[in-house]
């Protein structure tokens, strides 16, 4: 009976180490695994996915149907100096965190508000331009609407998950989420919607004499804000891109670039 007692104990004591084993052997896999590079997850797929929106100056579509723009160009310099191709994926921008976390896409640059949303989410790249969110209205009701006091009876569009949002949230405006801050312009100009509030690039691109929106103007600017690029939390592409835009900037390639899409006043010294 003890032979028996003892060589029960015997192999209970072997599976639970065996069960040990596999157990550290699993934490291992997984630290190695959230410690992977994601410069050599890009580089291993040939990709860098780079997750936009409809954003001109910043990221819009030409003729052709190719992605440009001051924040595509840089973005595909940036693949290039990686050794890999620039893919972009229209993504819904309230989503984007997700989108970034299930590796859908590698990164979100589109303009983006460094806001604390955002910086506590993800792994930022240092700022590289300046904003601000407006308000856009019909122009010939702008002289009605030239500071905040003013604008509690208006209905507004703004593109949902936004520095914009953020800014009609603040003030307790009534507002209705659209998906992009190009829809939020549409609404103004059709009617749908009594104001928009969007970023200050996309207004001096947009809206005005001699734009697509030429009976739209901009009145009250609601903040001042910085964009920057948004990759995975302890992303070493990060590292790479802030080496990327300061050699860019000192060459200057990059205010050549802003130049193009008449940017160049906002860039932030790198």
């Amino acid at each position: 009976m003890k032979k028996i007692l003892a060589l029960m104990l015997t192999l209970v004591l072997t599976l639970s180490l065996t069960a040990c084993g596999d157990s550290k052997e699993d934490k291992d896999a997984s630290s190695a695994s959230s410690e992977e590079s994601d410069i050599a997850y890009v580089k291993d797929k040939g990709s860098l996915v780079i997750g936009i929106t409809d954003f001109e100056p910043m990221d819009y579509k030409d003729e052709s149907g190719e992605w440009i723009g001051f924040d595509a160009d840089m973005a595909k310099a940036f693949a290039e100096s990686l050794g890999v191709e620039a893919e972009f994926v229209e993504i819904d921008w309230d989503n984007k965190i997700m989108e970034l976390d299930g590796k859908t896409i590698d990164c979100v640059w589109n303009g983006m508000t460094l806001t604390d949303e955002v910086t506590s989410s993800m792994s930022c790249s240092n700022a590289y331009c300046n904003n601000a969110q407006i308000v856009i209205v019909p122009k010939d009701k702008a002289d009605q609407y030239q500071d905040t006091d003013s604008l509690s009876d208006l209905t507004f569009a703004v593109e949902a998950g936004s520095a914009g949002e953020e800014q009609v949230k603040a003030l307790d405006l009534n507002y209705t989420a659209v998906k992009a801050q190009a829809d939020a312009l549409m609404e103004v100009a059709a009617g749908t919607s009594d104001a928009a509030v969007i970023d200050s690039l996309m207004a001096a691109a947009m809206v005005g004499e001699g734009t697509s929106y030429a009976d739209l103007t901009y009145t009250v600017g609601l903040n001042n804000e910085e964009y920057g690029v948004g990759f995975r939390k302890g992303s070493d592409l990060t590292k790479a891109l802030n080496e990327f835009f300061s050699s860019s900037y000192k060459s200057g390639s990059m205010t050549t670039c802003a130049e193009t899409y008449g940017v160049q006043a906002a860039v932030i010294e790198q």
